[in-house]
């Protein structure tokens, strides 16, 4: 007992020793002053709810690497407006140090707040073209925060089990499958037509990316030499919604995204109107699932065969933060794209198809696979909504659902749509 009291007493006086040794050492002391003096909160606004998990453990990586750092993250997109607050933010002079920006319009509208990021080491290994959105007299204001395709995404083994050995690439076989998926008790389309951005980006992008010239096409439609209200291609993407309403699940303007998600991923229904990103989410639900991407067919003509492929989105840096924020800011950013670690989390767990030419990308699941696959093959439809007014892909979202509640007829669609246009190019 005598032997365990001294040896307890022992221990303790070692530990106040070295607690104190601590306390006074002045090295110690002075760094750690320096870091909490010196902290640095970088505010980021994330637009991608499907990895706000994965990329707060990037986040938390990057400030085991740097302590004087604090990143902060507000996490928005899916249901939740990115935009409105976002102006409010930045007039009032307190938005966010990284935000992000859809390139074209927008960057034009948003220039003031764009940092210049022509100097950035990111620059030189971005892919040829990527980065034309948002550059403007040679000048660099975002950096691509990955490729992204979309399409119909479908589940193999349902199809399979459906009796389905042909993927359709028309409207009629598309038709066709989905009369073979309901025989066999499975429900056809996940339609989460709740979310306007589903209908007012994703669908009404088709009818743009499928005319014969779709920058002409919206040049036309800005000086009023061409009508939405008699374009043939408006009028398809019509007969695919039908189709899709036809054969989908009920309720399609209560169904959210993750209530979209969960259907698709249970197996409760065989294919949804989504793109890559949606990858990691579907991972979640159901680990190794058996899926792919179908094209997207409005009529049946052989150009139906293909993806849509862009980038969707750019990491810019708030010209309005401090000079000292701003600079962590892009190094934060570099970092994401040249560690090795910042490229495992791009590829492995957000699953993004990276926008640069230095990073590998074979771990980022079956979606991009197939993108990357369309992409080579040179099957892609190109993203238009870049050029369109602003607000107008928000006004077709809400008009389509409409029409999906009953509330508009076709041709009172199609006027709506022409409305929309009319105003905003008039602004």
């Amino acid at each position: 007992m005598r032997k365990e009291i001294l040896y307890m007493l022992l221990i303790g006086t070692l530990s106040l020793s070295f607690a104190a040794c601590q306390k006074n050492n002045p090295e110690s002391t002075t760094k750690e002053r320096e870091i909490t003096e010196r902290k640095i909160t970088l505010n980021v606004r994330n637009p991608k709810v499907e990895i706000s998990k994965q990329f707060e453990q990037m986040v938390q990586a990057y400030e085991r690497e740097n302590p004087h750092i604090d990143i902060q993250i507000e996490t928005v997109g899916g249901a939740t407006d990115d935009l409105s607050d976002l102006k409010a933010q930045i007039a009032a002079g307190t938005g966010p140090d990284i935000f992000t920006n859809t390139g074209y319009e927008n960057a034009k509208l948003w220039r003031k707040y764009l940092e210049d990021l022509s100097d950035q080491p990111w620059v030189k290994n971005a892919y040829k073209d990527t980065l034309s959105p948002v550059t403007f007299n040679e000048e660099v204001y975002g950096m691509p925060i990955n490729l992204e395709g979309y399409g119909f995404i479908y589940n193999k083994d349902l199809f399979k089990q459906a009796g389905i050995s042909t993927i359709p690439k028309t409207l009629t076989e598309l038709r066709e499958a989905s009369k073979q998926l309901q025989k066999a008790g499975i429900t056809p389309f996940a339609n989460g037509y709740y979310e306007e951005w589903i209908l007012g980006v994703l669908l009404s992008n088709i009818a743009f990316a499928q005319q014969e010239d779709p920058n002409t096409f919206i040049k036309n439609l800005n000086s009023g030499t061409e009508k939405i209200t008699n374009n043939q291609q408006f009028k398809d993407i019509i007969d695919l919604l039908d189709l899709t309403i036809e054969y989908g699940n009920d309720n399609p303007l209560t169904t959210d995204y993750n209530m979209e998600m969960n259907l698709f991923a249970t197996g409760a229904s065989a294919m949804m109107l989504q793109g890559n990103w949606v990858q990691p989410m579907i991972d979640q639900i159901s680990p190794d699932m058996n899926i792919g991407f179908l094209p997207i067919p409005i009529n049946d003509e052989r150009k139906n065969d293909a993806l849509v492929v862009s980038v969707s989105n750019y990491w810019v840096v708030n010209k309005q933060s401090t000079p000292e924020k701003k600079k962590e800011a892009k190094k934060f950013l570099n970092w994401m794209v040249s560690s090795q670690q910042g490229q495992t989390f791009l590829t492995e767990k957000f699953k993004f198809i990276p926008a640069f030419k230095n990073i590998e990308s074979n771990h980022s699941g079956p979606l991009a696979n197939d993108t990357l696959a369309y992409y080579k093959e040179g099957k892609t439809m190109s993203s238009n909504w870049f050029h369109f007014p602003v607000g107008v892909k928000e006004e077709f979202g809400s008009s389509i659902q409409l029409y999906v509640g009953k509330q508009l007829d076709r041709d009172q669609l199609l006027q709506e749509f022409q409305k929309s246009w009319n105003s905003a190019a008039s602004q």
